[in-house]
């Protein structure tokens, strides 16, 4: 097996068992390799992620841990190689790489690996508690799940990647990430909103792939989204962020209904 490097995906040949018959096939993986964030070249984090939007993914996670206000902060983002992202701030702001709590690696399925106490994670958002009172029909949040799906062409391939996509109000899909990482793919989302100057995303609809756990509605919150979606369930300490914010949380939504956690004023 030689698989290729620095792609989303890789070709490989494995071993299959199907009705008791045993064939030798090819299949696909999803990539995970390390990414280095540096500050002035000096390095803030590693984290496991699968290639492609690195300048988004490094971007987003400063925004979500609260380390710059906006994009206004930056002065360059530089990719140093394909494992390395250089941020640089603009002249006469710094980032205090200190602040970041977390060990010197993270890996791809934790998004608060390192930190030191469930308080430090409380980032405070500048668009929270939400403010928004924009009403959704319940027949635009049943139709979410086939809207992602119809975009997610590696995870067709490999069905190891997470993605969060995101709506206007009225169901219209915007663009979307993925990752083998769920906070990857959150950040890299949210990075991309930081970039085009988009945030607060106050008019928006968060969509997850998977469960709803604390650290996304967090990076959610530092984004100002109002409205998250989970195609899984959501965690307690997610639950109680949502509330404290006054945001909508929405768990196991398929295309028949939904749960809701928090926020049903939004739904009509």
């Amino acid at each position: 097996m030689s698989p290729q490097t620095h792609l989303s995906y890789h070709d490989i040949t494995v071993n299959k068992l199907r009705n008791k018959e045993w064939s030798i096939q090819n299949d696909y993986v999803a990539s995970e390799e390390p990414l280095q964030i540096e500050v002035i070249g000096q390095p803030l984090t590693i984290t496991m992620r699968t290639p492609g939007d690195d300048k988004a993914l490094a971007l987003g996670f400063i925004f979500t841990e609260g380390l710059i206000p906006g994009f206004d902060a930056i002065g360059d983002i530089v990719q140093k190689d394909d494992n390395t992202v250089n941020i640089l701030p603009d002249k006469g702001f710094a980032i205090e790489s200190g602040s970041v709590e977390r060990s010197f690696y993270g890996t791809s399925s934790c998004g608060v690996c390192g930190k030191t106490s469930v308080e430090s994670v409380y980032t405070r958002s500048l668009y929270m508690p939400s403010e928004n009172t924009s009403e959704i029909s319940q027949e635009v949040l049943m139709g979410l799940q086939d809207k992602l799906r119809s975009v997610q062409s590696t995870f067709e391939l490999t069905g190891g990647l997470h993605a969060c996509a995101l709506f206007d109000t009225a169901g219209h899909y915007l663009y979307h990430s993925e990752d083998v990482g769920r906070h990857n793919a959150c950040d890299k989302l949210i990075g991309h909103a930081v970039m085009a100057g988009r945030c607060p995303l106050d008019q928006h609809i968060l969509l997850l792939s998977g469960r709803a756990s604390f650290e996304l509605v967090q990076k959610a919150s530092m984004a100002g989204i109002p409205v998250i979606c989970a195609v899984g369930a959501p965690s307690s300490l997610a639950v109680e962020l949502a509330e404290k914010n006054n945001q909508t949380l929405v768990g196991f939504l398929k295309n028949s209904g939904f749960n809701v956690y928090t926020g049903a004023h939004r739904i009509k």
